[in-house]
């Protein structure tokens, strides 16, 4: 059984700092692009950020970028969000999720529809605080 395991979450003051780690179990993402998701308080679910199995390339919505960083330890089957100057409006559930398709070269379809991923996480409530 594949599973993703979010890590991480919590309560931060604005302009504070949160780590957030996805392990997954079941099947190695190594050759799959992995991503994180957001859910809002009573809002749709939301892109953050991207990468792509290679590790190289990555993609982030316009209101994460410069903040967020998205990583992966293909050894340790995990994915990171390090999420710096923490905002109230990031406040949401995050997700990790990962792609079924194998080394796909393009993230921006992720972006256009975050539930494109096939995997998902249970999610980990990070909440900001002015």
């Amino acid at each position: 059984q594949v599973q993703l395991v979010e890590a991480g979450g919590g309560l931060m003051q604005a302009g504070g700092s949160l780590r957030l780690s996805c392990e997954a179990a079941g099947r190695t993402f190594k050759d799959n692009n992995r991503g994180w998701v957001r859910q809002p308080p009573g809002k749709e679910r939301e892109f953050v950020a991207a990468i792509q199995w290679t590790g190289i390339v990555t993609y982030y919505s316009d209101s994460v970028k410069g903040r967020f960083t998205i990583s992966r330890d293909n050894a340790k089957n995990t994915a990171y969000l390090q999420m710096d100057d923490l905002q109230p409006e990031d406040t949401a559930v995050y997700f990790c999720a990962a792609d079924r398709m194998s080394m796909s070269l393009g993230l921006d379809a992720y972006s256009r529809d975050a539930s494109t991923y096939d995997y998902w996480g249970q999610g980990t409530q990070v909440t900001v605080s002015s």
